[in-house]
Parts: C-alpha cells; sequence; structure tokens
C-alpha cells in the first residue's frame, strides 16, 4: 500500500509541477474537444492528454467570456478553439480557484482581457504555495486577477445575469461557482470531478467536510434541468451531481466512523472504502488518499 501511495504522490507532484513550469513539451498531441452546451454556452476539454480543467465559454454581441484557462502551454490552442466559435479575444475570465491547471493562461490573456476571481486567488497567485504535490512558486504579476470579491458578484454579460459565487473552504479556500441564469448552465470548478473522487486541498484551506455542505447547498440552489460543466470530467447534470454528493456523504461519514473507533489512517486505507464506490477510485484520485483526505479534514 505504502508502495502505491507513494507512486501515486510521485505522479501528482509531476503533474502539479507542470501546472506552474509546463512548457511545449508533449503538449502537441493535445487537442481541444468544444461542446455547445446551451445556446451561446460552450465548453473546452483537453483530448489526448492532460490539458487542466474544463473551460466555460459565453459568446455573443458582447464579446466571449472564459470560466477558467487550463495550463499555460493549452493558451495557443485555446486562442485558436475560440476563434472557431467567436471573433475576437477575450474579454473576461473567470478563476474558479487558485491552482495552474486552471489559472496557466492567465498572464498570456491578461493583455487583452480583464481576469475576476476571489480576493484568496490573487492572495495565493501573488506568493509561493506549499501543498500535498510540492511547491508552486508566485505567479507573475500579469497572471494576477485585477478584480476581486468576497462573496458573490453578478457580470451582465451577452445578454445574461452570470452570477459567481464563492463556496468557502471546499476545494481551496478561494472557489467560485459560475451560473448563467438566462443559459442555465453551471461551472462548478474544482467542486465537481464527474464520477471521481476529488482533490481537496487541505494546504489552501479545503475540507472534505465543507466541501460536502458546499455541494449541498449548490444542489439546492441550482434548478432541475441545468446543465453542468465540472472542473475535470464529462459535461453532466443535476441528478449525477446528486449522486456525487450522496459518495461525498456516505464516505466522509465511513471515515470519520471508523476514525472515531480508534482506527488509524493507514488501517482505514487497509480496510478500504465499501464496494459501492470502488468504481469512483479509478479517476484523478484513488481510494486510498481519499480516505487520508477525510481522515486529515476530521
Amino acid at each position: 500500500m505504502k508502495t502505491t501511495i507513494k507512486f501515486f504522490m510521485l505522479t501528482l507532484i509531476i503533474i502539479f509541477a507542470a501546472l506552474s513550469h509546463a512548457d511545449d513539451q508533449g503538449f502537441s498531441k493535445i487537442s481541444l474537444k468544444t461542446t455547445n452546451v446551451s445556446d451561446n454556452i460552450y465548453m473546452l476539454e483537453g483530448a489526448g492528454g492532460f490539458a487542466g480543467g474544463n473551460i466555460g465559454v459565453s459568446v455573443g454581441e458582447d464579446g466571449i467570456l472564459l470560466i477558467d484557462d487550463q495550463l499555460t502551454p493549452m493558451s495557443e490552442k485555446i486562442t485558436n478553439a475560440l476563434a472557431e466559435i467567436h471573433t475576437g479575444s477575450p474579454k473576461f475570465i473567470l478563476n474558479t480557484h487558485w491552482h495552474g491547471d486552471h489559472t496557466g493562461g492567465n498572464a498570456h490573456f491578461s493583455n487583452r482581457t480583464t481576469i475576476i476571481a476571489h480576493t484568496n486567488v490573487r492572495k495565493r497567485l501573488m506568493e509561493d504555495q506549499q501543498n500535498y504535490f510540492g511547491a508552486s512558486p508566485a505567479q507573475a504579476k500579469e497572471a494576477w486577477p485585477l478584480i476581486t470579491f468576497d462573496q458573490s458578484l453578478t457580470i451582465h454579460f451577452n445578454g445574461e445575469a452570470i452570477k459567481f459565487i464563492h463556496y468557502p473552504n471546499g476545494h481551496t479556500d478561494g472557489d467560485g461557482v459560475v451560473y448563467f441564469t438566462n443559459s442555465n448552465v453551471a461551472h462548478l470548478g474544482d467542486h465537481y470531478f464527474t464520477g471521481m473522487f476529488p482533490f481537496v486541498d487541505l494546504d489552501s484551506g479545503g475540507n472534505v467536510f465543507s466541501f460536502t455542505k458546499n455541494i449541498k447547498e449548490i444542489i439546492s440552489a441550482l434548478p432541475s434541468d441545468v446543465k453542468i460543466i465540472p472542473g475535470h470530467g464529462a459535461l453532466t447534470n443535476l441528478d449525477e451531481l446528486k449522486s456525487y454528493y450522496e459518495m461525498l456523504v456516505e464516505t466522509s461519514r465511513y471515515v470519520k466512523n471508523q476514525a472515531s473507533q480508534g482506527r488509524t489512517l493507514e488501517e482505514i486505507q487497509q480496510k478500504g472504502l465499501p464496494g459501492k464506490w470502488k468504481s469512483w477510485g479509478n479517476g484523478f484520485i484513488n481510494a486510498e488518499n481519499w480516505i487520508m483526505f477525510i481522515y486529515n479534514s476530521i
């Protein structure tokens, strides 16, 4: 088990090193898949390799608005993909959190766009960070959001009110969820990994139990027929988000109960989660590490 965890950690350290230091090597094979989600809303997702988190796009008479901008080497490919949808450069970029696989294009687009994010996103991009994956150096000034908010704000763009709402101490301490009120599309950032255990950045203010509470509140706030863009994974809907919430509740309750009986982290990892959640460990985070995130959130 320890060998598995060490290998997993090494793999993720390599990935996170790429978030801030990635170059073009290896990215030539990665493409972007464009999905028309609803009316003037699109989703861009990497294909053929790890490009970063899913991008949300609003296009219309006011121009282009982006939600997140993947890893740095993807910037030109994002520009090319956008040119297939709409003319012009993005006027706004909304960062759902600070991680480099969602903010790597900030500096590239900054001379043509206004970047908006929660206050803690700017703070973390301005300073060196240290978390589960290792060191992440401060980003260049060009990558820092120009407009920040603490609770929520609304952008009136392309004929609709776009709500940008902070949910505290979930994936990180600076997460924002975006809801397009007319198009009925939500982008949940890394509060949502479709069909997978999520990564919860405990060193950046994340907590599994707050994360779970946030998902409950998000479910209550969204219409039943909403279309959901996750931070990672396929385009999804409210029913699947409810299944995700069930997983969060049951697995965190299970680990908390095991810990309350005096079992150590290693003992709980060795015992494993109930079998119904086995397939959820086939994505970005395996079961052993998901147990660790829960245990360290108690």
